[in-house]
């Protein structure tokens, strides 16, 4: 397919332990891509919980939904990530894992506002890769800046598998 971003396993257990400590919760990830995180986080819920998944590439989320499309928990939403923000500006999660562009790089403020307080918001790929596009590294530069410079959140910067950052909703 050419799909070469997928998390890494170590991104996946995280994911997996966090979706576990979040008991009858509703999860959102920007980014399904093929569904490996989407697998993770499943994993990790309880029957009671929810994980709603947003990705724009039908081609990708076709392979996830094969997969993974009989768990009942599960609400698959092949559109653009912002649009689906903006729609969904209303709606709050426990727990929010930004894979792409939306949420991360893009509408990020709508992406955060979602959060729930004592809410736990992911990224990845906030190390250097090798298929990053030119000028990305500043991107994310940007963003981990903006983030430090926030007072409504604690945040974990973790320097393992491609870069993993946690920020908990305190405010």
């Amino acid at each position: 397919m050419g799909f070469d971003t997928p998390s890494e396993r170590q991104t996946g257990t995280l994911l997996r332990t966090l979706a576990a400590s979040c008991p009858n919760s509703k999860l959102l990830e920007l980014g399904t891509g093929t569904g490996l995180a989407t697998a993770w986080l499943l994993d990790g819920m309880d029957k009671s919980s929810s994980l709603t998944t947003v990705d724009n590439d039908k081609l990708a989320t076709d392979v996830a939904w094969r997969h993974l499309g009989n768990d009942e928990r599960l609400e698959l939403c092949v559109e653009d990530a912002n649009v689906w923000l903006a729609r969904n500006s209303n709606s709050s999660f426990d727990l929010i894992f930004a894979d792409a562009m939306p949420g991360k790089y893009e509408n990020f403020e709508l992406a955060w506002n979602m959060l729930t307080l004592g809410g736990k918001y992911v990224v990845d790929d906030m190390l250097p890769q090798n298929n990053w596009p030119e000028g990305h590294a500043a991107k994310v530069q940007k963003f981990l800046t903006e983030l430090d410079l926030r007072n409504d959140c604690r945040i974990a910067k973790m320097c393992w598998s491609s870069g993993i950052v946690l920020a908990v909703r305190t405010n």
